[in-house]
């Protein structure tokens, strides 16, 4: 005889479930542990009756050895109850045979949701939290966006992974306070924010999700900028440098303000005309690195570390620590 256990998930709306899930469900008979469990309402609606019982594993284990029997589990999985049912399972004389069976999959991307879910609450809950604004968060996304940038540096994928999901808080936290606003204030949540980008990938990328054809990746580069000038023409900006972030790093805005210069034909004597002093050799230096296809900020963060080293081999040798 047969246990067979059905799991959805908590991503996936509760009425969608996999044909096989069905089949057994309306083959029955059904129990389940959880009262409240979301399915029960659409399995009412197709006729599957379901029983809630009280979970217990040896009384679930005999019934799966008397005959069929299909158990709903509750939408965290029912884990510790399914090890009892195994463990009573293996002490029978005739144990049943034990199927599970998916009734909704997670997709890729779906605990995203639970973040959602999880900032809502902290939103709502969390003194700390309640008061954030979007200028008082500036400095942890600032923070988080460097954290991720020094585990990348230093090749550490498993701190990487963490680090991602700091930034990705951010970015939900943003969007949750964002929600707060009406349509006519600038408000939107996080779908907005996904489709937003979504509708600029699709746009920028004729040539995956249209019928553009380009010779290789120069080509996109060269109809991506094509792209971006028609947007910045559409949103009214007078300048092709508007929209460079003013407020990254000095190296990384003098190298973002010469490329988009250089791509769209500004004169080169312009760069070499700007400011004085150490501020003018230093756009100079950012020009030539251009010039060798090296990123300025890159190389002067990879000098940087390269001195942090070197004065960490320098404090070993004396015995110092600091």
């Amino acid at each position: 005889m047969t246990l067979v256990l059905v799991t959805t998930s908590p991503r996936v709306a509760p009425g969608l479930l996999s044909g096989r899930a069905w089949a057994v469900l309306k083959d029955g008979p059904v129990l389940t542990g959880a009262a409240d469990h979301p399915a029960l309402p659409y399995l009412a609606e197709e006729g599957v009756a379901v029983e809630v019982v009280a979970p217990d594993a040896a009384a679930l284990a005999r019934r799966g050895a008397e005959g069929t029997v299909v158990w709903l589990a509750a939408q965290d999985g029912d884990e510790a109850l399914m090890r009892a049912v195994g463990h009573a399972a293996l002490a029978m004389p005739e144990p049943p045979v034990i199927e599970v069976i998916p009734g909704s999959y997670d997709l890729p991307g779906s605990r995203v949701l639970d973040l959602v879910t999880v900032m809502d609450r902290l939103r709502r809950s969390c003194p700390w939290d309640a008061k954030q604004t979007h200028e008082s968060l500036v400095p942890y996304l600032l923070e988080e966006a460097y954290e991720v940038l020094a585990t990348i540096e230093d090749g550490d994928h498993a701190a990487l992974r963490e680090e991602l999901g700091d930034l990705l808080l951010q970015v939900v936290f943003h969007a949750r306070l964002a929600q707060e606003r009406t349509a006519d204030e600038g408000g939107f949540d996080v779908d907005d924010v996904a489709a937003g980008i979504v509708d600029k990938l699709v746009r920028r990328h004729p040539h995956v999700f249209a019928d553009t054809a380009v010779s290789g990746a120069d080509e996109v580069s060269d109809n991506w900028d094509t792209i971006k000038a028609a947007e910045r023409a559409a949103k009214g900006w007078d300048s092709l440098l508007d929209g460079v972030p003013m407020g990254q790093p000095a190296l990384s805005l003098a190298h973002g303000l010469q490329s988009r210069a250089e791509r769209a034909g500004v004169p080169a004597t312009l760069a070499r005309a700007v400011g004085q002093g150490i501020g003018r050799e230093l756009f100079d230096l950012v020009g030539r690195a251009r010039a060798a296809n090296l990123d300025p900020e890159a190389e002067l963060r990879a000098a940087a570390r390269d001195y942090r080293e070197r004065v960490r081999a320098w404090e070993r040798s004396r015995g110092s620590g600091g």
